[in-house]
């Protein structure tokens, strides 16, 4: 870990489907006693992981290039980012001109690195229950929130996730997950948040890239897990208590977890539900 007194105002600049903030304390319970200096984490999603624990050293990846970008932009020009969403406002009509510019592929590869993230973060604060969505072309599909008061700036947030990537050794990637795992050195510990097994119709959500989530991804992230035990490298999964998850991680370590969600567009589909935490360590 590194001296991260000065920095413990991290948190995730970021809303994400399945975050893992409210589980933080049942998550870190749950971690390897002993002290880690390796971490990785293949879906990083909002970090939240990350900047708890605050490992010295993290390999970190996401499939979603817009979302690695963000990161890479807080970290190397935070102030850059912050006056290009102050100049943003929270209305319609702005956010559907902004939603819109990867409806032109030409338009949206002329926008600068710092653009691309303050959209994203932007979109993200903005549209209707924090959910980033893309169709299969690689477009953001999520309406207007209507949210008064977005706080999509957070300068103060965006500042401590800076400091924190700046005093650490990250490597950010944006690839299969199966192909961040063949860097990472013995002794690392990972920790798995995928997209999550759907337990209905209406909590089937994989789309935060054009690519989705499968059950077949599922059995070769499983697989994956195998291979991380035969080389004695420790890691912990969450996902959905759903009975195909608990046969395909049987013989490893469960423990159920509640948590509060409320990605569904059905209401009653909301509130706390129970997800599963796999390990190959007791």
């Amino acid at each position: 870990m590194i001296d991260t007194a000065c920095i413990n105002t991290v948190k995730p600049v970021l809303k994400w489907a399945g975050g893992k903030t409210q589980l933080l304390g049942q998550l870190t319970f749950l971690m390897p006693t002993e002290e880690i200096t390796t971490y990785c984490k293949p879906f990083l999603g909002d970090g939240a992981m990350l900047f708890s624990i605050q490992p010295g050293i993290a390999y970190v990846n996401d499939i979603n290039v817009g979302l690695m970008n963000v990161y890479n932009i807080i970290k190397y020009f935070p102030e850059e980012l912050i006056a290009e969403l102050n100049s943003y406002e929270n209305t319609a009509k702005f956010y559907y001109v902004i939603r819109e510019l990867d409806r032109d592929a030409k338009k949206f590869a002329a926008l600068t690195a710092v653009e691309q993230a303050a959209r994203f973060i932007y979109l993200n604060k903005t549209c209707f229950n924090g959910l980033h969505r893309e169709n299969r072309q690689g477009q953001f599909n999520v309406s207007y929130g209507k949210y008064k008061s977005p706080d999509f700036v957070n300068a103060e947030g965006i500042r401590a996730v800076s400091q924190y990537l700046n005093a650490a050794n990250i490597y950010f990637t944006s690839m299969d997950f199966l192909e961040v795992l063949k860097n990472i050195p013995a002794g690392s510990f990972v920790y798995f948040d995928p997209p999550y097994d759907p337990v209905s119709e209406t909590a089937n959500f994989t789309g935060y890239t054009r690519y989705g989530f499968t059950s077949d991804d599922h059995i070769r992230l499983k697989q994956c897990c195998d291979e991380l035990t035969a080389r004695e490298i420790k890691f912990m999964l969450s996902n959905s208590n759903t009975d195909f998850i608990r046969q395909l991680y049987a013989g490893y370590h469960i423990t159920e977890v509640s948590a509060r969600r409320a990605i569904n567009c059905n209401g009653d589909g909301r509130g706390v539900v129970t997800e599963l935490v796999i390990r190959n360590y007791s």
